[in-house]
């Protein structure tokens, strides 16, 4: 038996990402466009890659939109069901409450993953793992070079996880939990029902205490939490880049072009930038480490670095934008200077020249 080849996969969708706001204001977090496809096709290809077939998506804000999208999950070679969360439940209440859809028997395993995070570790090592080991459950580790700010795992040196320790100014070690979960079923039904349950400060110190093997599967391979615009648009690039591969980026290269965008002979797009379809790249404007979504305008001698440019945004000439979101429909007029996370709401107007952040003439 190969180590996926019973094994099923939830996903944890339900957030409201509110970090990403505005983009997340219509458009689930997991559904926003990464380096030309929604960011959560990305972890369903990696799970169909590793010969998982059954995936659940515990739904919660907007979850109409990923049945819509992924319907019975067919075209990605999976057998999706949808779950939705009518209640906030956390982590674990989370994870327990999609355990009805789940079809293994009780020594299964279930692969968790947060929506919202990019991973290139070995799937299929960590389930050899929990297999070898007969864990209740495994976590992945990464270590972390200022582990202050995280809570810690420290393990055996075979990898049996001893404690889970909030934030400190002296951590014991420096790894940190990187949000890949693999739960014998038998345990994830053991979660109490019916209201909030963190796994993180419930259900995996109580494994703990109960004398449950809890394993650490420690890779430090690439990993990033794309909750924050500066993490999305780093982690569309890194794909777009081939940084970190993935099977739904068929040609890694220096920017994803849509093939209806029309760009100008002498506008530069670099530095892994989504160009998204029915864009208008105008001369001279440059586009650099960017996620552009459909239909964006970006006007002649404009600048556009590191930013996320919502759905039908308008950006004027000469108008330089740095780490920077526009909301949907939302326009920047002529000469205009947006930098160090501004953001503008969607649908919203920037007259000409009214905002700058250096000095100019």
């Amino acid at each position: 038996m190969t180590e996926s080849a019973d094994a099923e996969a939830v996903i944890l969708v339900g957030g409201q990402g509110s970090r990403l706001r505005p983009l997340t204001l219509t458009t689930p977090k997991p559904m926003l466009p990464c380096a030309g496809v929604p960011f959560l096709t990305h972890q369903l290809v990696r799970l169909a890659e590793v010969g998982i077939k059954h995936v659940v998506l515990a739904t919660s804000y907007r979850a109409e939109v990923f049945a819509e999208h992924y319907g019975d999950g067919g075209e990605l070679g999976l057998a999706i069901d949808y779950v939705t969360e009518t209640e906030p439940l956390g982590t674990g209440g989370g994870i327990r409450n999609v355990a009805d859809r789940l079809t293994g028997g009780p020594d299964t395993p279930v692969v968790i993953l947060n929506g919202d995070v990019l991973s290139g570790h070995d799937l299929t090592a960590q389930l050899r793992m929990h297999r070898d080991v007969d864990a209740a459950v495994t976590l992945h580790l990464v270590g972390v070079e200022d582990p202050r700010s995280f809570g810690c795992v420290p393990t055996e040196a075979d990898g049996r996880v001893t404690a889970f320790l909030e934030k400190t100014p002296e951590p014991v070690t420096d790894q940190i939990n990187a949000g890949c979960y693999i739960f014998r079923r038998d345990v994830l039904e053991a979660i109490p029902t019916g209201r909030p349950v963190s796994v993180e400060r419930e259900t995996f110190p109580g494994l703990l205490a109960a004398g449950s093997r809890v394993q650490g599967y420690r890779e430090d391979a690439y990993w990033l939490d794309v909750g924050t615009p500066a993490a999305f648009v780093r982690g569309s690039a890194d794909l777009v880049r081939g940084v970190l591969r993935s099977p739904a980026v068929a040609a890694p290269g220096p920017a994803l072009i849509a093939p209806d965008a029309l760009v100008a002979e002498d506008a530069q797009i670099t530095d892994g930038s989504v160009i998204g379809p029915g864009c208008v790249i105008s001369a001279g404007a440059v586009i650099s480490g960017a996620v552009l979504f459909d239909d964006v305008w970006v006007a002649a001698g404009a600048q556009v670095r590191r930013c996320v440019l919502g759905s039908g945004a308008r950006v004027g000439e000469r108008s330089v934008l740095t780490d920077a979101v526009l909301g949907d429909k939302s326009l920047v007029g002529n000469d205009n200077e947006l930098a160090a996370g501004a953001r503008l709401w969607s649908s919203a107007v920037l007259p000409d020249a009214t905002i700058r952040f250096s000095p100019g003439a």
